[in-house]
Order: C-alpha cells, then structure tokens, then sequence
C-alpha cells in the first residue's frame, strides 16, 4: 500500500495517460482553438516524439560529459594550464545565451531533424557547466 502513496508512480501514470490519450484529444483542442485546422500535431505518435527526445537529451548529456569531463580534466593538468583561461572565456560567453537563442540561431544554419536538435543540445550542455564553481575541478583533480 505504501506503493500507492508514491507521487512519483502517480505521476508517471499520469504522464503516460496524456502520452497515449493525447491523439484522441482533437476535439477538445479543437474547442478550445476553433481557428486552427489541426490543433493537435499528427505527423507522428506522441510515444515516438517521447522516446526521440529522450534519446537526444541522453546522447548529448553523454557527449557533453565526455567533451566537458576532458576539457576539465586536461586544463587542471600541468601540460593543459596555459589553455585553462581560454576554455574559462568560451564558457563564459556561452553562459551569456539561453538555450532558445542557441537554437534559433542554429535552426536556419542547420536547419530542423535530430542532428541540428543533437548539436544544439550538445552546445548548451557544453557552455553552462564550466563556469558554475571554478575551483572545483582543481580541488578534484588535487584529491579534495
């Protein structure tokens, strides 16, 4: 019974109710926004645009890491330090935009479909970490 009283299992209930009733929802959003033709998106199920972004958020966490984890790791090295302020600066700048303008300025240079989404999730996870606690990774790579 304990189970049951979980927010967590109610929400994931609930968001895989929305998932699979959500096609069948034309005609209260057809309702609600007489003017649209098509209100509710039918390209594609809502379970394969779920599993799409989930597998992008994955990968370009993955690579982000990978990328941000060696950057970190080779600029806290003795053969690395001369590049530190650089890779300092570019994150810096990077913190300076928002996810949404990095996308809209890679959509008409990319253009749209998982690669453009994959590189631009990937910049974002690039540019927001290094500069969250500077010392940080010195005082990891120093054992502390």
């Amino acid at each position: 019974m304990r189970v049951l009283r979980d927010p967590l299992l109610w929400l994931l209930a609930l968001f895989i109710a929305i998932l699979l009733l959500l096609p069948y929802s034309t005609p209260l959003f057809s309702a609600l926004f007489p003017e649209l033709p098509r209100p509710v998106y039918q390209q594609e199920s809502f379970v394969a645009l779920t599993f799409a972004h989930c597998w992008l958020v994955a990968f370009s966490s993955l690579a982000a890491t990978v990328v941000g984890v060696g950057a970190g790791v080779a600029v806290t090295r003795p053969a690395g330090r001369e590049f530190r302020p650089l890779v300092e600066t570019i994150a810096a700048m990077g913190q300076t935009f928002p996810p949404v303008a990095v996308l809209a300025i890679a959509v008409p240079v990319l253009g749209f479909g998982w690669q453009p989404a994959l590189n631009c999730a990937g910049a974002v996870w690039h540019i927001a970490g290094p500069a969250g606690d500077p010392g940080r990774a010195e005082r990891r790579a120093a054992g502390g």
